[in-house]
């Protein structure tokens, strides 16, 4: 059935949800998991009215972005080696996460994809955007939606 889980996470509570069922599914499928996890692009300081020292480098920005994937990878990755599933990870860079979910789970050759839900709706989903719905409407790889 499938055998390359892709788990996007955000390093929040519900995606922890959304962990413990890609785990679980890939340990009685005996599949392997990619995690990914994406990060705004960097964005320079454009007005002289804010100091530049409270502005981080692109240096620093990418310091800060490394250590904060590898925050949001680290409960997967713990749960993959407790249940014995294959696991790598993927930390990337862009302004849409849907795009950069997609786009992984093309080059990894996914075949699943599993990810939480916020359950945003109304005003809030048409404000905020919804990365699950985006990754449903804009891919072709099966989604299982963790609540």
């Amino acid at each position: 059935m499938y055998k390359h889980i892709l788990v996007p996470t955000d390093g929040s509570e519900l995606s922890q949800k959304a962990i413990a069922a890609a785990v679980g599914l890939a340990k009685s499928l005996d599949a392997r998991i990619t995690g990914v996890y994406a990060t705004p692009e960097y964005m320079p300081p454009l007005d002289s009215m804010f100091p530049a020292y409270a502005m981080p480098s692109r240096e620093e920005f990418e310091k800060q972005a490394a250590v904060e994937s590898d925050l949001a990878l680290k409960p997967l990755k713990d749960a993959c080696i407790a249940a014995g599933v294959s696991c790598d990870t993927h930390h990337g860079t862009n302004n849409r996460a849907y795009q950069l979910i997609l786009a992984t789970a093309k080059e990894r050759v996914c075949d699943l994809i599993v990810m939480a839900s916020h359950g945003r709706g109304g005003l809030g989903a048409l404000l905020l955007g919804s990365e699950t719905q985006k990754v449903l409407t804009h891919g072709q790889v099966p989604v299982l939606v963790v609540r």
